[in-house]
């Protein structure tokens, strides 16, 4: 297969990886967290890098290319481990300890909250979250880019 196959697959992919991500949100009505808004930033570069890559083959492209993708694995990686309760996650976002508050600033802390916190799953399919999900297709994307850094461009 050509570099610029290689190259359209992980773009794709980023790119299927976002219009999912916005159906969810705004034909399933699914408001993303903040960490959520974070794994999609490494997918923009992604499809942005990958254009560009199309157009001029260079290797530091496909490189960061591969980069953003493992870029947005490992958000997806750490949000998952929010979600389970492995690790505390932002305080913007997530529940906050309630050791030795009192009354007053708990209530503050409850006010402050986010409507939609990435501590919770809000979608889950297979036993992974949305998350998850976006950690392994990340995974899978990161591998499509670095076998198109394998693959030498053809010249013209």
């Amino acid at each position: 297969m050509t570099q610029a196959r290689w190259v359209i697959l992980a773009a794709g992919g980023s790119a299927a990886l976002l219009l999912g991500a916005f159906a969810f949100q705004h034909l399933g009505g699914l408001a993303p967290c903040k960490m959520c808004i974070w794994q999609r930033y490494p997918h923009v570069a992604a499809i942005v890098l990958g254009a560009v890559a199309l157009f001029v083959p260079l290797q530091i492209l496909i490189a960061l290319g591969a980069l953003a993708a493992l870029a947005t694995a490992g958000i997806g990686a750490y949000h998952v481990g929010v979600e389970q309760g492995w690790w505390d996650g932002p305080t913007s976002c997530s529940a906050g300890a309630i050791n030795n508050l009192d009354p007053d600033a708990l209530f503050d802390q409850i006010m402050a909250a986010p409507l939609i916190r990435c501590d919770e799953i809000a979608w889950q399919f297979a036993g992974l979250s949305m998350a998850g999900w976006n950690m392994v297709i990340s995974l899978i994307l990161a591998a499509l880019w670095i076998a198109a850094l394998r693959v030498r461009p053809t010249s013209a």
